[in-house]
């Protein structure tokens, strides 16, 4: 579990909130289940207005990664790769076969087979690479539902922030019914502002970067694998593919 995702969501509602008691304010004020359907409501109905149903919803599954990332091992990798290396610069690439099934990962096994087929490293470099940016691309597609809901939050804060002004609008004349017109016009922004920098913005930027860590990855993997197709001894494939570990 990603524990700094969860550090970071406590302090940011524990500052807001103690901020609030600090200044002598009650928590419960900032409870407003109008503001809140609001919000979320109409944030996602415009999230979903934008997107396709798989879209959307393959962006939801992606919210796991928040808190259980995809696991990204560059030194198990690495030394897989430079012991493919050795087996095929002492015994020839089709000794390679035998690997393909004990590796989990669909992407390296595609290249590992393309290898032991005696495609071109060209060729299995440009095949590959356009595999990596077709999966990037749909799932950064799929990642920017969050940056949208970000986008959309504040200003469906701002429209429930109208409509409880409304609301008090028409109560001027019952004086015990505008606290709660007030109270949803202001709770409704806090809510929409909250949530896009507290939640949706963040949420699409740790995605985001797990993405980028995946494709550094792969793209390391095709380095490897040309390098095996090349004859490249394997300290040299080791050294090349140390250069993607930050």
């Amino acid at each position: 579990m990603d524990s700094i995702s969860l550090i970071g969501i406590l302090l940011g509602l524990g500052a807001i909130l103690g901020g609030q008691v600090v200044e002598g304010g009650h928590i419960g004020s900032l409870v407003q289940p109008a503001a809140f359907l609001i919000v979320v409501g109409g944030t996602m109905g415009a999230v979903l207005l934008q997107s396709t149903p798989r879209v959307f919803l393959d962006g939801v599954k992606l919210l796991r990664w928040v808190f259980f990332p995809p696991l990204v091992s560059h030194e198990r990798l690495i030394a897989q790769i430079s012991e493919w290396g050795v087996m095929a610069r002492r015994d020839g690439l089709l000794i390679l076969e035998r690997s393909i099934d004990s590796t989990d990962d669909p992407f390296t096994q595609r290249g590992l087979q393309m290898l032991v087929d005696g495609v071109e490293p060209s060729h299995l470099r440009e095949s590959l690479e356009i595999e990596i940016d077709t999966w990037a691309t749909r799932l950064r597609l799929c990642a920017r539902i969050w940056e949208s809901a970000g986008g959309y939050s504040p200003t469906i804060g701002i429209l429930g922030a109208v409509l409880g002004l409304i609301h008090v609008m028409e109560n001027l004349s019952d004086p015990t019914r505008l606290g709660a017109g007030i109270a949803v016009a202001f709770v409704a922004t806090i809510y929409g502002v909250g949530l896009a920098n507290l939640v949706f913005l963040p949420i699409h930027k740790k995605i985001s970067s797990h993405i980028g860590a995946m494709a550094s990855c792969r793209e390391m993997v095709i380095d490897g694998l040309i390098g095996i197709a090349s004859g490249d001894h394997p300290r040299i494939i080791e050294s090349r593919m140390r250069g993607y570990v930050q």
